[in-house]
C-alpha cells in the first residue's frame, strides 16, 4: 500500500508537468493565428538551420581524433583534460562568447597577432562567430560522448586483432568505425538539437539580420516591437523544429548497440607510433590550446575589472545565487520523485514527463507562460518566478538522466529488504536512499544550480531594471561597451557558478562517503 500514495504523487507531478509544458505551448499556437512568414523569417530559419548543422558537423569532426587520442594515448595530465571537457557545459554562455571575444575579437590575441605579422584583421561577428562559439560549448560534449564509445569496446577484441596481425588501418576499419558508425547519428542529432535553441550566442554574436536566429527572431519580435502575434508564430515554428529533433537525438543515441561484453582487461595494446602519434598530440594540444585560451583569456581580463564593477553587480548576484538554489532544490526533489516511481516499475509516461523539455525552449516555454498570464498580471512582475520555473523544467531531463540509473539500482539491490522491513516515508530516504544516492544527487544538484545560474533567456525578455541577473547584467555592460565592468562581472559569474557546483557536488560526495 506504501507504494500508491508515492505513485499517486509522481503521477500529480507528472500531470502538472504535462500541463506546464503542453500548457504554454497551446497558448503559443492559439495567439499565433496562421503561421505567416516573412522574408526576414525565412532567412531567420534558414540561418538556424545552418548553423546548428554546422555546428554540429564540425563539432563531431574534431571530436574524433581528439577522443582518438584521448582513449589510446596516456600521459601526464590526461584525467585533468578529460575533466576540463566538462567545464564549457557549466561555463555560462555569456561568460564563453566574452573570452571568445577577447581572443578572436577586433582586438583580440588572435587580430593583434595577424597585424603584427602584417595579415588582415577577422572578425567573429556573424556566421563563422557563431560556429566558433558553438563548437567551443560542444565539441567537449561530442568528445566526452565518443570517448565512452572508445573505452566500452571491450580489449579483448583488440586483443584479438593483434592475434591476427591487424595494422592500425585494419583496427580503423573493422572495430573503431564501426561503433563510430553507431555512435555518431546520436552525437550530431544532440548537438543540432542543443545549437537550435542558443540564444546568448547569436545575440552576442550574430552581428546583424544576416546572422539572426529564430530564437533571436523572438526575442527582437517582443522586445522591440512587442508583436505578440508574431512572436506566437515564430515560437510555434521553434517548437516543432526542436521537437523533431529532440525526438531524433533522443532515438538516435537509445538505438545504439553496446560493442559487446568482455572481460574488463585493460587494453594491452602498444599505442601507433610514428606519423600517428605526431598526429594525436596535435590533436591533444589543439584541444587543450582551444578550451583553456578562452578561459585564460576571460580570467586575466576579469580580474583588472573587478575593481570597475558598478554596484549593481552584487544584488544581481544575490538574485542569481538565490533562483540557482531554489531552482535546483526543486529539480532534485521533482527529479527523485520521478525517478523513484519509475525505478518502481512506475508508467512510461512518467518518464516521458520527465524528459519532455527536450522538446521546447526555455524562450518558448516563457512566452507562453507569459500570454497564459498576460490579462492578469504584468510580465515583469512575473519575470524571475518564470525564469526560476523555466530553469526547473530546462535542467530537469538532465537531472532525470543522471538519476535514474542509480535509483534503478538501488531499488534492485534493496527494494525488496526495505519493503520487508517496513522502511517507507522519511525513514527510507533517511536510513536508505540518501546514503547511497547523496553523491548523484549532489552531482545533479550542482548542475542545476550551474545551468540556472548562467542562463540568459527568458529574464532577458521582461526582466525589470530591479530585477535584472548576473548574466543579464554581463550582457547589459557588454552593450553599453563597458568591457571592462563586464569581464569583471563575468568573473565573478564563473566564480559563483562553479563554487555552487562545486559545495554541492563535494558535499553529496562527502556524505555518501562517510
Amino acid at each position: 500500500m506504501a507504494s500508491r500514495p508515492r505513485s499517486l504523487g509522481a503521477g500529480a507531478i507528472s500531470a502538472g508537468l504535462l500541463a506546464l509544458i503542453l500548457g504554454p505551448i497551446a497558448a503559443v499556437a492559439f495567439h499565433a493565428g496562421g503561421l505567416s512568414l516573412g522574408a526576414a523569417d525565412l532567412a531567420a530559419l534558414r540561418f538556424t538551420l545552418l548553423q546548428a548543422s554546422l555546428s554540429a558537423l564540425i563539432s563531431a569532426a574534431l571530436a574524433v581524433p581528439v577522443a582518438k587520442a584521448l582513449a589510446r594515448r596516456r600521459f601526464p595530465g590526461r584525467g585533468l583534460l578529460i575533466t576540463l571537457m566538462g567545464a564549457p557545459f557549466l561555463l555560462p554562455v555569456i561568460v564563453a562568447v566574452m573570452g571568445l571575444i577577447t581572443v578572436f575579437g577586433q582586438a583580440g590575441w588572435i587580430n593583434s597577432l595577424g597585424q603584427s605579422l602584417g595579415l588582415p584583421r577577422i572578425s567573429i561577428y556573424g556566421l563563422h562567430g557563431v560556429l566558433i562559439a558553438h563548437v567551443f560549448l560542444n565539441l567537449p560534449l561530442a568528445v566526452r560522448m565518443i570517448l565512452q564509445g572508445w573505452l566500452s569496446i571491450p580489449a579483448e577484441r583488440f586483443r584479438l586483432g593483434q592475434s591476427l596481425g591487424f595494422t592500425p588501418r585494419d583496427i580503423a576499419r573493422h572495430i573503431e568505425r564501426p561503433m563510430l558508425a553507431q555512435l555518431l547519428p546520436g552525437v550530431l542529432a544532440s548537438i543540432f538539437a542543443i545549437c537550435l535553441t542558443s540564444f546568448a550566442v547569436a545575440l552576442t554574436l550574430g552581428g546583424g539580420p544576416a546572422a539572426t536566429t529564430l530564437e533571436l527572431a523572438i526575442y527582437q519580435a517582443i522586445r522591440f516591437e512587442f508583436d505578440l502575434a508574431h512572436a506566437a508564430g515564430l515560437a510555434l515554428l521553434q517548437t516543432g523544429l526542436g521537437a523533431v529533433a529532440a525526438l531524433l537525438a533522443w532515438q538516435l543515441a537509445g538505438m545504439r548497440a553496446g560493442p559487446g561484453a568482455g572481460l574488463d582487461r585493460p587494453s594491452a595494446l602498444m599505442p601507433p607510433t610514428g606519423w600517428r602519434r605526431i598526429a594525436d598530440g596535435f590533436w591533444l594540444i589543439f584541444a587543450a590550446a582551444f578550451l583553456l585560451l578562452p578561459l585564460t583569456a576571460m580570467a586575466l581580463k576579469g580580474l583588472p575589472g573587478l575593481t570597475a564593477l558598478p554596484a549593481s553587480v552584487w544584488p544581481a548576484a544575490l538574485r542569481s545565487v538565490t533562483v540557482a538554489l531554489i531552482s535546483a532544490f526543486l529539480t532534485v526533489t521533482l527529479g527523485m520523485i520521478l525517478v523513484g516511481a519509475v525505478a518502481r516499475g512506475g508508467a512510461r509516461w512518467i518518464e516521458f514527463s520527465a524528459v519532455l523539455p527536450l522538446a521546447a525552449s526555455g524562450m518558448v516555454l516563457g512566452i507562453g507562460l507569459f500570454l497564459l498570464v498576460r490579462p492578469w498580471i504584468g510580465p515583469a512582475q512575473l519575470a524571475l518566478p518564470v525564469t526560476l520555473l523555466v530553469n526547473v523544467l530546462m535542467a530537469l531531463p538532465f537531472v532525470y538522466r543522471l538519476l535514474i540509473t542509480p535509483a534503478r539500482n538501488l531499488e534492485a539491490d534493496y527494494g525488496r529488504l526495505a519493503a520487508s522491513l517496513g522502511l517507507v516515508g522519511f525513514a527510507r530516504i533517511r536510513l536508505l536512499t540518501w546514503p547511497r544516492m547523496a553523491a548523484p544527487i549532489g552531482f545533479s544538484a550542482g548542475l542545476s544550480a550551474a545551468l540556472s545560474m548562467g542562463d540568459l533567456g527568458v529574464i532577458a525578455l521582461f526582466a525589470a531594471p530591479d530585477q535584472v541577473t548576473l548574466p543579464l547584467l554581463v550582457q547589459h555592460l557588454l552593450g553599453a561597451y563597458r568591457i571592462q565592468a563586464a569581464a569583471g562581472a563575468a568573473l565573478v559569474l564563473v566564480a559563483l557558478s562553479f563554487a555552487l557546483f562545486w559545495l554541492l557536488d563535494a558535499g553529496g560526495r562527502y556524505v555518501q562517503a562517510r
